[in-house]
């Protein structure tokens, strides 16, 4: 190869490198998380530092319940899928409970509700219609 190409190749090798390199390890859904309540919560580097393993449990737990879901390989009770991810929230709670102050208890609980009431319509199609209609039912 002719001098003229190498070094500008290596440049550009070398810069893609350093670009990979600098973008780190990606993100999880645990550390994604604990970054948005890092925010909102004003959490300390301290009690950043106690939140994580706490998400990464909860994250871990929440996946091999889907993943028992998967290996059973039958109809998924929905029900018995809600209760146990609903426990598995109020076990996270309640480890959290000895991590934050009252104040920011309060918030993650009140995010908490919101997420709900906007995701927590169930199955089915943006809006609350009943599969197969074409019509969201009126409030």
């Amino acid at each position: 190869m002719k001098p003229l190409i190498r070094a500008p190749l290596a440049a550009l090798a070398a810069l893609w490198a350093g670009a990979v390199l600098a973008q780190g390890a990606p993100a999880t859904p645990a550390t994604t998380q604990l970054d948005r309540l890092a925010i909102l919560l004003d959490l300390t580097p301290a009690q950043q530092a106690q939140v994580q393993p706490i998400l990464a449990a909860q994250h871990v737990q929440m996946k091999q319940l889907m993943d028992q879901m998967r290996v059973a390989g039958s109809e998924p009770d929905f029900e018995s899928l809600r209760a146990a991810r609903q426990q598995i929230r109020q076990d996270t709670l309640a480890k959290l409970s000895g991590v934050l102050s009252s104040t920011q208890l309060k918030k993650l609980q009140t995010l908490q509700q919101m997420a709900h009431h906007r995701f927590g319509r169930g199955f089915g199609p943006p809006g609350g219609a009943a599969p197969g209609s074409t019509t969201a039912p009126q409030d």
